[in-house]
């Protein structure tokens, strides 16, 4: 899955959710950050069920080492949401890759 992701946006055929534009314009994010952190990136979780049909979340690091989650569709490729987990380590394992479990 994550390869047929990559091959879509190493080619430019994905597009941005209104909310993810807004999102990156609010959090700083550009949309090479974006490409890069796809690019390099694992996905760390799946959502089957989403509402933008089956997504998953992305775990990657730009050209800049910044730390990225990219959360997006798989058929099309829809670029849904984007933050940096960094800035909400409570919630994140020290990889940033595994949510911590709630008590």
């Amino acid at each position: 899955m994550i390869e047929l992701i990559k091959k879509r946006v190493k080619a430019g055929d994905y597009q941005f959710t209104i909310h993810a534009f807004e999102r990156c314009v609010q959090r700083g994010i550009s949309p090479s950050e974006i490409k890069d952190a796809i690019m390099s990136g694992e996905i760390i979780e799946d959502y089957p069920e989403d509402k933008y049909g089956p997504s998953c979340l992305i775990y990657g690091i730009t050209q800049e080492g910044r730390i990225l989650h990219v959360q997006c569709s798989i058929d099309p490729v829809w670029i849904i949401t984007a933050y940096d987990p960094t800035l909400s380590p409570e919630e994140w394992e020290k990889d940033f890759k595994r949510r911590r479990k709630k008590l």
